[in-house]
């Protein structure tokens, strides 16, 4: 008798060679094909785990699996799953906390480079027949020596302050918890509110979950506040930021530029203002997807699953509803 994995988000070629060659003996792992409730119903059914990424899991999608014991995120955001149907119905969530951190805070600094620099309308022009190397510089500002701010410093957020480390940035924070100072010495850190946070910074990093507390936390009353000619970083969720106001605000020269890879709605529809802007680099919410990063990730959630099945505890860094 097999023990299955339900992977909800449709996975297939070598990703999906991955997972089953690092399968434990004794369980097997499907993907759904479609992201549909139905699909999630479907596929959970006969599950005793499940693993999830960006798909919602609602209560329904849950109750559809009488068997199941743990439902992990491959990641670390938990902002799209019905969690309290997990708590009044026994079922663990869990996450893989840093598995990623590395991953999402290079594609971090990749962003804020690619933006400052112009580096996407650069190529483009070039691999069309041009030859904008005046426009370019007109339009370019330097990483080095600017004041980033970085919202939310967990894994990802420190590891963004560390490689700013290496651009003489100066680098402040708000997040839930001030650190204490030997650590903020060591990051190379300055905590801020978010309102003194806002007026000072050339470059604003969003690295946080999506909580009832930064949920719209960067709305108009945000732009109105941030130093004008900022760039706008975002890796967190959509959510956090109001999509219309930062319309608003890099129409209306607020903000130099945005750097946007999540979306209130995923995939965001055709007609997206910030498909569309000049000013803007837009990535399909893949700041954590590096091949060689996949494996390390995997077996982070296969071990998790392990010890659930051993009845022995999932890490508390790793614990969300235990």
């Amino acid at each position: 008798m097999t023990t299955k994995i339900a992977l909800l988000q449709p996975i297939a070629g070598e990703m999906a060679d991955i997972i089953q060659s690092l399968l434990p003996e004794g369980f097997t792992a499907t993907a759904v094909k479609g992201r549909s409730v139905e699909d999630l119903k479907a596929e959970v059914a006969d599950a005793t785990y499940a693993l999830w990424w960006d798909v919602p899991v609602p209560a329904e999608v849950l109750a559809a699996g009488p068997k199941l014991k743990l439902v992990h995120k491959w990641g670390v955001g938990i902002d799209n799953i019905d969690l309290d149907y997990c708590r009044k119905h026994g079922i663990k969530v869990a996450r893989t906390t840093g598995s990623n951190a590395a991953p999402v805070a290079d594609f971090t600094i990749g962003l804020m480079l690619a933006l400052a620099r112009r580096i996407v309308p650069a190529h483009n022009s070039t691999a069309a027949g041009g030859w904008a190397k005046n426009e370019v510089w007109k339009q370019s500002i330097m990483v080095s020596g600017k004041t980033v701010g970085i919202i939310g410093l967990g894994a990802i957020g420190k590891g963004v302050a560390k490689r700013l480390q290496g651009f003489d940035c100066r680098v402040l924070y708000y997040s839930r918890t001030q650190l204490p100072p030997e650590q903020e010495k060591a990051l190379g850190v300055e905590y801020r509110t978010l309102d003194a946070l806002l007026p000072e910074v050339d470059i604003l990093s969003l690295n946080c979950p999506l909580t009832p507390e930064t949920a719209k936390m960067i709305d108009a009353k945000a732009f109105a506040k941030i130093k004008r000619g900022a760039l706008l970083i975002n890796v967190a969720r959509g959510g956090v930021v109001v999509e219309a106001d930062l319309v608003a605000a890099l129409k209306d020269g607020t903000l130099r530029g945005a750097a946007v890879d999540v979306f209130d709605q995923e995939p965001p529809p055709a007609d997206h203002p910030l498909l569309h802007m000049d000013n803007v680099i837009v990535t399909p919410h893949c700041a954590s997807t590096a091949y060689e990063n996949s494996r390390r990730s995997i077996q982070h959630w296969l071990g998790n699953m392990m010890r659930v099945e051993k009845g022995e505890p999932i890490p508390e860094q790793d614990r969300v509803v235990d």
